[in-house]
């Protein structure tokens, strides 16, 4: 009777006991603080750190409701939590000292203490933990003050949104103080209304809004709405509630026959292939279900060996091809939209239908400023070429090597002066000394001797060209050489996602136009543009009203190499210099010249329009090759002169005489 009133006595003693820790723990638990209580909830995953399990812990600090959720989403992405070893608490800690943390509550941002790091256990989330987490800070960043914020959760919803952020989103946008955030924003919550929204009306409205938009994001937006799926139905039944695209036919490019058995998850066919390594593993005392292994190489002997395998019930039975015809003949495949609902397919498909003819349109806009980038670049290439061919009749095959001569002008002086900017204002007219004087000298020298020689002259000036090339790989190697464009100059003008032109191609266009007047005001309103039309006209008449033709020659030749010299500074902008540069321009100035019409500026200009549109659209027909631009261009060239051998403005005098 004792024993037992003593365990009776330990027993409520024990229980007493419990029930006073459990109130000590209550009441610790009562004192934390509200965050520190949500956290202490998911301790467990929080310490885990497991991307698949880790979502309910995010959720709730995210949908708390308590002003430090923010922080704590925010430091727990930047692996700057910790939890306490002594009592499992979380804290925001930052190494103050050698190895001393200083410990901040998430609840009231007040500082609790300093520990060592042996004291502490760092919270660290993987990459795909700290996405989720960045994620779930996107409702909260989408209204902080702090502007950065704000641009990083619209980039965040940009990348991946989902359904859950379309309202903070939404409410969100009235608030926006910064214009360009809030067109941002605009245009995301379309685009996630689109993906999210529960209501058919809404999604279909935000699809119309955006139909014809030239955005990638756009047609990345739209396309999955109307991806399909191929579906076998062999029985023939087709679910009404399918929101079918079309009936796929077998034996197209898009169904195969042998895909569309594979799809039907009956017996597999057998190859050939899968045939013989069959009967050749089932070979016993040299024969195959009774037929001798030399009889074999017979296809009708092979077949019958594989029946009389398939009849014992060694190898499992095949269907023969007309049976697996049959089966793909009784079945219906259609494909599927991934989108259930017809009316938001239909709306995608006539957006996407616009979108594709806006993308054709700009295409066309992209490729003519293409065009026109290109001809300006031929324009200032042939422009001196025109002067001396048209003037002296000169076939100067040299031309291309006074640009190959601006162009390393203007490398040295950029070795000389760094800046990119003043380097390109010193070397233009630099370019046009170097090379008028390198034109005056060899009209001087070779070509004075060689008028009305046209044969010599070609032979005379393709050994300069050969000399000056060899002469430029002595001095500069062979290695190219960068000529650096400013950095104003780097980047280029987006009018949308499809149509862009860089901006050194348009500083090549505006060079090319302020040439094209320098030229202009030189011919009609100095004294040497008066005596050159004079030669030009009739070189007879100008020698008895007094003017020395052999000046007004030297003088051309070199204003049209001084010309190529500055061509050469613009197209090493954005082509490597090389001793070959100028080669590659030649035969373009020279087209350029015989289309337009020898010596007239006009038909120059038109000419190197015509040839730059001509080889686009040559290349936007057959991109993957670039050589058959210039071949058929030239066959253009050949059939062109025969109707128009003075090319598209002809010139009067001396050179049409010519």
């Amino acid at each position: 009777m004792l024993k037992r009133l003593l365990v009776i006595v330990l027993a409520a003693v024990c229980l007493a006991t419990l029930a006073k820790a459990q109130d000590a723990a209550t009441q610790a638990t009562d004192d934390l603080g509200p965050m520190q209580q949500v956290l202490q909830e998911h301790a467990d995953l929080i310490v885990e750190s497991s991307r698949r399990t880790i979502g309910p812990a995010i959720d709730a600090v995210a949908n708390s409701g308590l002003e430090a959720a923010q922080t704590v989403l925010e430091v727990w992405q930047a692996r700057d939590m910790y939890q306490r070893i002594e009592d499992g608490l979380f804290f925001a800690a930052e190494e103050t000292g050698d190895d001393i943390f200083t410990l901040t509550d998430f609840d009231t941002g007040v500082v609790v203490g300093e520990v060592p790091d042996d004291a502490l256990e760092q919270i660290k989330p993987n990459s795909g933990i700290r996405s989720l987490i960045g994620t779930a800070l996107v409702s909260f960043q989408l209204n902080d003050p702090d502007r950065a914020k704000r641009d990083e959760a619209i980039s965040s919803l940009e990348r991946r949104g989902n359904a859950e952020l379309l309202t903070p989103l939404r409410n969100s946008i009235d608030g926006e103080p910064d214009p360009a955030l809030k067109e941002r924003k605009m245009r995301v919550e379309r685009l996630m209304t689109i993906t999210y929204d529960p209501d058919e009306d809404a999604r279909i409205e935000a699809i119309e809004e955006m139909a014809g938009d030239l955005g990638v994001d756009v047609r990345a937006t739209l396309n999955p709405l109307v991806a399909t799926t191929i579906r076998v139905f062999p029985d023939g039944n087709v679910p009404a509630d399918l929101n079918i695209a079309r009936e796929v036919e077998p034996g197209s490019e898009e169904l195969p026959v042998a895909e569309a058995y594979e799809m039907l998850d009956g017996p597999p066919m057998v190859s050939s292939d899968d045939l013989r390594a069959t009967l050749q593993d089932n070979i016993v005392d040299g024969r195959v279900g009774g037929i001798p292994v030399a009889e074999l190489f017979d296809p009708e002997r092979r077949e019958a060996a594989y029946g009389a395998l398939v009849d014992a019930g060694t190898i499992p039975p095949r269907p023969t091809a007309e049976e697996a015809a049959q089966a793909v003949e009784d079945a219906t495949f259609v494909a599927v939209y991934a989108e259930p609902n017809p009316a938001i397919t239909a709306a995608a498909n006539r957006a996407l239908g616009k979108i594709d003819t806006n993308v054709g349109l700009n295409q066309f806009l992209d490729l003519g400023l293409d065009a026109l980038s290109l001809g300006s670049i031929y324009f200032l290439a042939a422009i001196g070429l025109a002067i001396t061919f048209g003037v002296m009749g000169v076939i100067n095959m040299a031309h291309g090597e006074f640009i190959m001569m601006g162009a390393y002008t203007g490398y040295v002086v950029q070795q000389i002066i760094p800046n990119h900017t003043a380097s390109i204002i010193v070397a233009i007219p630099l370019a046009f000394a170097v090379t008028f004087a390198a034109g005056v000298a060899m009209e001087r020298l070779v070509i004075r001797w060689l008028y009305n020689r046209p044969l010599e002259t070609l032979l005379a000036t393709f050994g300069i060209s050969i000399a000056l090339q060899q002469l430029a790989k002595n001095i500069f190697g062979t290695q190219a050489r960068p000529l650096t464009s400013p950095d104003w100059l780097g980047g280029s003008v987006v009018l949308n996602d499809v149509v862009s032109i860089s901006t050194v191609r348009i500083a090549i266009f505006v060079l090319a136009l302020v040439f094209l007047c320098v030229f202009l005001f030189i011919m009609k309103r100095t004294r040497l543009g008066l005596e050159t039309r004079a030669v030009t006209q009739n070189p007879g008449m100008a020698g008895a009203m007094g003017i020395n033709p052999g000046r007004v020659n030297m003088l051309t030749f070199g204003l049209g190499s001084g010309i190529a010299g500055i061509a050469g500074v613009a197209i090493g902008l954005y082509a490597q210099v090389t001793s070959e540069i100028g080669q590659a321009y030649i035969v373009q100035s020279f087209m350029t010249v015989v289309v337009g019409g020898v010596g007239n500026i006009w038909g120059t200009l038109l000419g190197a329009g015509l040839i730059g549109a001509l080889h686009k659209g040559i290349e936007w027909f057959n991109p993957s090759n670039t050589l058959a631009a210039q071949t058929y261009m030239i066959i253009f060239i050949i059939i062109f002169i025969q109707f128009r051998p003075r090319g598209i403005i002809a010139l009067k005098g001396r050179a049409a005489g010519d």
